[in-house]
């Protein structure tokens, strides 16, 4: 079956505006599920780097309790770059999107953000 046939629900050979509409809503609908998925993975992500932060000092802590002094000096010495590529690992999805106003697309397919 080919994609046209798949739109032709009505099967007269050609694509009226009932069917335009109902494939529209089903790319708003997928679009929707799309961002949604997009936000629950980026919520996610946040968590995870929320707690690999907090608890990262525990584990020197536990390490000099524990007295493995080697792996308390490793942990320690390793923190400050951990703390910067967890944050740089984060940067795309935190970034600020442009909104619908601001993008635009001209007839010639150039976008314009303003």
């Amino acid at each position: 079956m080919t994609e046209f046939e798949k739109a032709d629900v009505d099967g007269n050979g050609s694509i009226d505006q009932a069917e335009w509409d109902r494939m529209a809503f089903e790319d708003k609908r997928l679009k929707m599920l799309d961002d949604d998925a997009q936000r629950d993975a980026q919520r996610k992500m946040a968590w995870f780097a929320l707690f690999g932060m907090l608890l990262y000092p525990f584990a020197i802590i536990l390490c000099n309790v524990a007295d493995l002094d080697e792996a308390m000096k490793s942990l320690a010495s390793i923190a400050g770059v951990y703390f910067v590529l967890l944050r740089l690992s984060l940067l795309p999805s935190t970034a600020r999107k442009p909104t619908q106003k601001e993008r635009r697309i001209t007839n010639d397919g150039i976008r314009i953000i303003r």
